[in-house]
């Protein structure tokens, strides 16, 4: 067939096909038929229709799953090889053989195909408005609201304007077709926006917030537009059948809103606990969702796709219409909504990495954009070749976001990686950004009685982002929810309220300490990727982690959930700051309450060091510690002695190859420990003191000897290191999460009721690991962020 023609009528086996590629074409077939004598049929028509149907399903289901396992590496969606699938078994593929078209999609056994495919679609928008919170609508910055309203007004103009040009090529195209065509470049999918996100771990940063608090509205107002538009065309242009639907719309929300309402709090009540209603409708939610989500995607929705697959014919793309507008229409609907969101971003004087990935990611489109064009056709509102147009542009659109976000979203991470924030390197009186994790509300008042001691002032407040860790379970995407002030006025005991209210405690009784609460539910497995990439964009000095082990009460310890213990071993061997882990032993008995400052003691505070970067980030926290009034710090610095001098001078091998390789280490460690002596000489809260020891039993004989009797003890992690100094700990250390010296602290009898803080400092990048930064770090000693000695007021 030459380009232009229009196939004509024709014969595929016993079907009779008139006006094939037209927006409504017939078809005539005979069909045997068994009749009875009653009003109901001999036979059931699923015993005809099913196997045919099941045959499709396992088809479409089979071809989707291959064509993620190939298309993962390249980071494509679910979407992509569902829609693909779909347009792969269609009349695509099937063009030229007959036998395909006949046993596998024959036309009098697409009706139940149909029907399924429109449950699915029934099933699916329940579940998009379970899942959507209109709540960040009421407080959408300015960013926010306006990359949604030009990424709908733009894009939907601009599909009105590329089905004009259609019409003007064919003038019996319908013209509703245009309003559909808006609709769909104008919707950005809300459900595979926050799955790309979440794979993406680029929830918690702010391009990612700002996607998903412009798509909650684009997604609305799309819905809104779809709903009046088929009211509309069905009512054959009677613009008064909006009203009919308005109604239908206003009813439910006042009539079923309260009624819900209404079996939330008695079902919170039957419970004997006092729950607020919509946070049981979140629980009730999520569980609809964890029963009925795997069921309605992976079995009701394949036929959506599948008929979306029949409808699509690629080989006749251009019958009847000019190469030059299917391009143009196929590349501009395309890009728009991403040109439309550069022109924003641009305005608002964004780079031009994070317009391009906003833009990119506004574009998403998934299932959404299907049921759209769905209504469009069965509405006759464009005919095959302007529906094809549609399905291959949003293939594109779909390809595009997770190969250009991923490239952005890498790179940029790759370079805040080379700057790897930590309390060392910190800049004097410079503001302390904190990520305190929680795992449940027991690790509250250790975490929080460590931010008390850790003297907030008005010239180094504390930013602190409180983060309620929560395993994800039965969903596919992982969130990240902030708390407002709003949400934890509730006298619940809910955990995430219990922790915010907490939290926003300590922010009440220090106006030096800014709190943010949040709760983020990932998976275990990948928990600690999304931690670190929030630390990340929030340029987090360090992470609080509580110790994954509780005391036993016979002087051991038990875990209490080995997934916390995998967490925050990932994050000690990736985290991009530094790190600290609380042995929460009873710290808050010690501390002082502001009404009896005169009746109780300080909090002693020993830190110990013996060597190495994380001893030093341990100094830099505990120097920073005794700027608060109650605090006393008295720092015990391990030296060699006499014995292990002269085992080196005696050239034994192996202790002078361990005090080669940490001469480097030396060097920083003499020039910060000279820094911290000379600025806090005349501090009478701080204690400095040297102890020779000739290995690490005399460090363990000199602790529960002669410094036995501290509330806090603070040392560095060091777990790695060879230092002579250690020798022999190594041998029978228990915990290595918390390294040598913490293992000590937290195994000997004496010490059972003092707290201890294992600090680490950031990992570093192998990049930077070279003689010069070696050479410039020594240089630069006195230029190191070193909190000064400060007092409260």
């Amino acid at each position: 067939m030459e380009n232009g023609a229009r196939p004509m009528s024709g014969t595929l086996g016993k079907y009779n096909i008139v006006g094939g590629l037209e927006n409504e074409f017939n078809v005539c077939f005979v069909q045997n038929r068994t009749l009875g004598l009653t009003e109901w049929q001999a036979t059931s028509p699923l015993m005809k229709f099913l196997p045919g149907f099941m045959l499709q399903l396992t088809l479409i289901m089979a071809l989707s799953r291959l064509l993620m396992t190939i298309l993962k590496p390249i980071r494509q969606p679910r979407f992509v090889s569902e829609i693909l699938a779909g347009v792969l078994l269609g009349p695509t593929l099937m063009h030229g053989t007959e036998w395909l078209a006949l046993y596998i999609h024959p036309f009098d056994k697409t009706l139940l195909l149909e029907t399924m495919g429109s449950l699915g679609v029934t099933f699916y928008m329940f579940l998009a408005g379970l899942e959507m919170d209109l709540t960040p609508i009421r407080k959408m910055e300015k960013t926010a609201y306006s990359v949604a309203i030009v990424g709908i007004i733009l894009p939907g103009c601009g599909g009105m304007i590329l089905y004009h040009l259609v019409r003007n090529d064919r003038k019996d195209a319908p013209k509703e077709g245009g309003i559909f065509w808006a609709i769909t470049l104008s919707i950005t999918s809300l459900p595979d926006l926050a799955q790309i996100l979440s794979k993406l771990k680029l929830l918690s940063t702010d391009l990612g917030k700002t996607a998903m608090t412009s798509a909650v509205l684009t997604d609305l107002v799309s819905w809104i537009l779809l709903a009046a538009t088929v009211a509309v065309v069905n009512g054959q242009g009677d613009y008064l059948r909006i009203v009919p639907t308005l109604i239908f719309v206003l009813v439910c929300w006042g009539s079923l809103l309260r009624v819900s309402h209404r079996v939330m709090w008695r079902a919170s009540h039957v419970r004997s606990f006092h729950v607020r209603t919509d946070d049981t409708q979140r629980r009730v939610g999520t569980k609809i969702m964890d029963k009925i989500e795997e069921f309605v995607a992976g079995i009701l929705l394949p036929p959506v796709f599948l008929v979306a697959g029949l409808r699509t014919n690629i080989v006749y793309i251009s019958a009847g219409y000019q190469y030059g507008l299917v391009a143009t229409v196929i590349i501009v609907a395309s890009l728009i909504k991403i040109l439309s969101t550069l022109l924003v971003c641009t305005c608002l004087k964004f780079s031009f990495r994070d317009s391009l990935a906003l833009g990119v990611l506004m574009n998403t489109k998934g299932v959404i954009a299907i049921i759209v064009l769905h209504e469009g056709r069965n509405l006759k509102g464009f005919d095959q070749q302007t529906f094809t147009w549609m399905v291959v542009s949003i293939l594109i659109m779909a390809c595009l976001v997770g190969p250009v976000v991923s490239f952005t979203h890498k790179s940029t991470r790759h370079l805040k990686q080379h700057h790897r924030m930590n309390l060392e390197r910190s800049k004097p009186e410079s503001e302390l950004r904190v990520l305190a994790c929680l795992h449940s509300s027991k690790n509250l008042s250790g975490l929080i009685n460590l931010l008390h001691l850790s003297n907030a002032t008005r010239k180094s407040p504390i930013v602190v982002f409180a983060v309620y860790l929560v395993e994800l379970t039965g969903r596919a995407s992982a969130l990240l929810i902030f708390h407002d002030k709003s949400e934890t006025n509730d006298l619940s005991a809910h955990p995430t309220r219990e922790i915010a209210r907490a939290f926003e405690s300590l922010q009440n009784e220090n106006r030096a300490v800014t709190v943010h609460p949040l709760t983020a539910v990932s998976p275990y497995a990948t928990m600690h990727e999304d931690v670190s990439n929030f630390a990340v964009d929030k340029n987090v000095a360090v992470i609080l982690l509580p110790y994954h082990k509780k005391p036993n009460g016979i002087g051991g310890w038990e875990d209490q959930n080995l997934e916390h213990k995998k967490v925050s071993q990932n994050l000690l061997a990736s985290a991009p700051c530094s790190i600290g882990i609380l042995v929460d032993r009873g710290l808050t008995r010690h501390l002082p309450l502001e009404s009896q400052h005169d009746r109780i003691r300080n909090i002693r505070i020993a830190m110990l060091f013996v060597e190495g970067s994380d001893d030093r980030e341990a100094l830099t926290y505990s120097w920073r510690m005794a700027g608060n009034p109650r605090v006393t710090l008295t720092v015990v610095r391990f030296v060699p002695g006499k014995e292990l001098l002269e085992s080196v001078a005696d050239d034994d091998p192996e202790t002078l190859s361990a005090m080669f390789e940490n001469e480097k280490e030396k060097l920083l460690d003499d020039d910060y420990i000279n820094e911290f002596r000379f600025r806090t000489m005349h501090n009478q809260s701080i204690t400095y003191m040297e102890k020779p020891v000739n290995g690490g039993d005399q460090i363990v004989s000199t602790i529960t000897s002669a410094h036995n009797d501290y509330d806090l003890y603070i040392v560095g992690r060091g777990y790695d290191r060879q230092s002579p100094l250690t020798t022999g700990l190594s041998d029978w250390i228990e915990f290595p999460e918390i390294g040598l010296i913490g293992d000590t602290l937290v195994s000997v009898d004496s010490l059972m009721s003092a707290s201890v803080l294992v600090m680490q400092q950031s990992t570093p990048v192998a990049a930077l690991i070279d003689t010069s930064v070696s050479q410039n770090s020594i240089s630069s000693a006195s230029n190191k962020g070193l909190f000064s000695d400060q007092r409260n007021a």
